[in-house]
C-alpha cells in the first residue's frame, strides 16, 4: 500500500495527544489582533487557551484571516516530497474559504507532483466534528486501509455526523454576522439560550431555543441520547469556550442514560471561538443523520 499522511487544519480542534498518537499533520489558520496575525494551533506547544478566552470575556476584539493557499502547498509539499500521497480533510467550505484554498494547492501540486495523489474531502464541519472524522480516518490508515478507501468511507459518513452546540451569549454571533441585532437584544432580555446544529450543507443553523443555560445543557444531552447510534462503541467529542465545569455536567447527563466508549474534550480553537465566545459548548457523535 502506498504510504500517506493526514492533514487537517486546526479548526478540526484535536488534541496534541490525538495528534501525536496518529501522525496527523495540522495546518493552522490565522486570527489577528490590533495588526498582529497569530497562529491559532503551534505543533508542540502547550496550546492552552484559557487566557485567550478571558481576554474575549475582557471585550478585547479579534477577527480572522483565511488560509492562503501557499500554506497548504506547503503542508502538502512536504509529504509529496517525502514520496507519500496526502488526504486532506477540511474545514466546512460553507463556513470558510479554507477548503478552496486547499483545492488551489492541490491543482498547482498535482501538476508538479503527477506521480503522487493529493486525495481532499470537504467534510461540512467543523470543530470537533470535523475532527472526529479525521480521528475515524486515522483509526481506519492505522488498520491497514488506502488512501481511497478511507477517503470514500468519510465522503460516504461525514453527513451521519451530529454537530450539537449552543452558546452562553449571542454577542459574538452577533458580531460575527450570524444573528441579527433585534435577536441578539431579545436573547440578552429574557435569557434565550440557542440550540444549533450543523446542517448537510455544512452550515450552523437554529435547532431549538431555550431559557437559561441550564436547560441549554440538558436539552442537548437529551439530544445525543435520542439521536446516537451504539454509543458503547462511539468515541465522543466536547468542545468548549474555557468552561469544563459545563463539560463534565454535560457528560454526567449523558452518562446517566448511556454508556460510550471514549470521551475526546478540547477547546474550541481561537478562528471558531472568536464567532462562538466563551462559554460555547458543543458536542459530536456519530447517529443516523444529522
Amino acid at each position: 500500500m502506498r504510504e500517506y499522511v493526514i492533514i487537517t487544519d486546526t479548526s478540526s480542534n484535536l488534541t496534541n495527544e490525538i495528534i501525536d498518537r496518529y501522525g496527523i499533520e495540522i495546518v493552522p489558520l490565522i486570527f489577528v489582533s490590533e495588526g498582529k496575525e497569530y497562529l491559532s494551533y503551534e505543533k508542540n506547544a502547550d496550546n492552552d487557551l484559557s487566557a485567550f478566552y478571558d481576554m474575549l470575556r475582557h471585550k478585547k476584539r479579534f477577527t480572522t484571516t483565511s488560509v492562503n493557499q501557499a500554506q497548504f502547498c506547503n503542508a502538502f509539499e512536504g509529504a509529496l516530497k517525502e514520496g507519500k500521497d496526502v488526504l486532506y480533510l477540511g474545514f466546512s467550505s460553507a463556513l470558510s474559504g479554507t477548503y478552496a484554498a486547499a483545492i488551489n494547492a492541490k491543482s498547482i501540486l498535482e501538476k508538479e507532483y503527477p506521480e503522487r495523489k493529493i486525495v481532499t474531502v470537504d467534510t461540512l464541519g467543523a470543530s470537533l466534528g470535523q475532527g472526529l472524522m479525521v480521528i475515524k480516518a486515522a483509526e481506519m490508515k492505522q488498520s491497514g486501509m488506502s488512501i481511497d478507501e478511507v477517503g470514500n468511507w468519510v465522503e460516504n459518513n461525514k453527513l451521519h455526523i451530529c454537530h450539537f452546540f449552543t452558546v452562553d451569549n449571542l454577542e459574538y454571533l452577533f458580531l460575527g454576522g450570524r444573528v441579527s441585532k433585534s435577536a441578539y437584544l431579545i436573547a440578552n432580555m429574557v435569557n434565550i439560550k440557542p440550540i444549533m446544529h450543523m446542517d448537510d450543507n455544512g452550515k450552523l443553523v437554529a435547532t431549538g431555543k431555550v431559557i437559561g443555560r441550564r436547560k441549554s445543557i440538558q436539552t442537548i444531552a437529551d439530544m445525543v441520547v435520542k439521536n446516537i447510534i451504539n454509543p458503547e462503541s462511539q468515541t465522543v467529542c466536547i468542545s468548549h469556550g474555557d468552561c469544563i465545569a459545563d463539560v463534565e455536567n454535560l457528560k454526567a447527563k449523558i452518562e446517566a442514560k448511556i454508556k460510550v466508549k471514549e470521551w475526546v474534550v478540547n477547546y474550541v480553537d481561537p478562528v471558531v471561538g472568536i464567532h462562538s465566545g466563551p462559554g460555547t459548548i458543543a458536542i459530536f457523535f456519530i447517529g443516523d443523520k444529522r
